[in-house]
């Protein structure tokens, strides 16, 4: 997994706050299904600024890493929400991308929201580095960088800015290039999510699972962090069939800017900073929970209380 943020402090007061949570997250994702990560706060191209950063950091990663068959990259802005999940790599056997969107929206409205380029997976391959060298041709350190611009506001028509994006970019060699026929646009499951529709629901999931666990005795045991992926299995088995039950995978707070502040005018920062701290709440009691302690209130991350074992019986 390769993540980051930018080499110098946040100018929002409680932006490194957030960030250091947020990465505290991926950590105990990571940590519980046996990933490595790769937390990056350097530069790498000094003209590859703002979202293109991440394309050196990917290429960087994969370098470094031949033995790594997937690349996961995960904005430093999205937080797992469903700690037990795995994605189901099997499915993307013929695939060497793998981006959450809706494939029907890209081809019939040409949306350059049809797809979200803050999470994806990335085969280690030499399909990937060319992709890259493609992907990042569109970027501001190329001489072709406003032409782009031009480019792709003529082919999407709801685009909110004339500069060439890295979204905008993927979707347009998505759609018009041979590299559509390796990229996946996964909807059947929160690859990434928008917070603004899902955090509302967390108590109600909650009472989901709890109700859940209440009647299937092997999930209430007391166990070890190291086997939990056993006991995901058992959840697997319950939640099958039951796709509305499930905790979203990845909550990505889109627009919200943690670490400048200057979030999108349709919402406050107080709204983004409250939902960070309940989401990153939620998925900690997730990790807390083979640990014997929760937080009992979301929006109170500083107060844990120890739980009985056999809860919630």
């Amino acid at each position: 997994m390769v993540t980051g943020s930018q080499p110098g402090p946040c100018k929002n007061p409680i932006g490194d706050h957030l960030l250091l949570k947020l990465f505290k997250n991926k950590v105990d994702y990571c940590r519980s299904h046996g990933i490595d990560i790769f937390y990056n706060n350097a530069l790498l191209h000094p003209q590859m600024f703002s979202f293109w950063a991440k394309m050196a950091a990917v290429r960087a990663a994969m370098l470094a890493h031949p033995e790594a068959e997937w690349i996961w990259w995960v904005d430093s802005d999205a937080a797992f929400t469903d700690m037990d999940f795995l994605p189901p790599l099997p499915r993307y056997h013929r695939h060497n991308m793998v981006v959450h969107g809706w494939a029907h929206l890209l081809k019939q409205k040409h949306t350059w929201t049809g797809i979200n380029a803050g999470v994806f997976l990335l085969r280690n391959s030499q399909w990937a580095l060319d992709f890259l060298d493609m992907w990042a041709s569109m970027g501001p350190q190329s001489p072709d960088y406003a032409k782009w611009g031009q480019t792709l506001s003529s082919v999407f028509k709801d685009k909110i800015f004339p500069e060439s994006d890295d979204q905008s970019g993927l979707i347009y060699l998505y759609l018009k290039e041979k590299w559509g026929e390796k990229i996946y646009v996964e909807d059947e499951y929160y690859f990434e999510g928008y917070w603004l529709e899902i955090v509302p629901t967390f108590e109600n999931i909650t009472a989901r699972y709890m109700e859940i666990e209440r009647n299937v005795g092997t999930l209430r045991r007391r166990h070890a962090e190291k086997v939990s992926e056993g006991y995901a299995r058992v959840w697997e088995e319950q939640l099958k069939g039951k796709e509305d039950l499930r905790r979203p995978f990845i909550t990505h707070f889109t627009g919200c800017q943690p670490c400048t502040g200057n979030h999108n005018r349709m919402y406050s920062g107080d709204s983004c900073s409250d939902a960070m701290i309940k989401a990153l709440a939620f998925a900690d009691n997730q990790v807390l929970k083979n640990y014997g302690f929760m937080h009992p209130d979301l929006h109170d991350p500083s107060t844990v209380i120890p739980l009985p074992f056999d809860y919630p019986a």
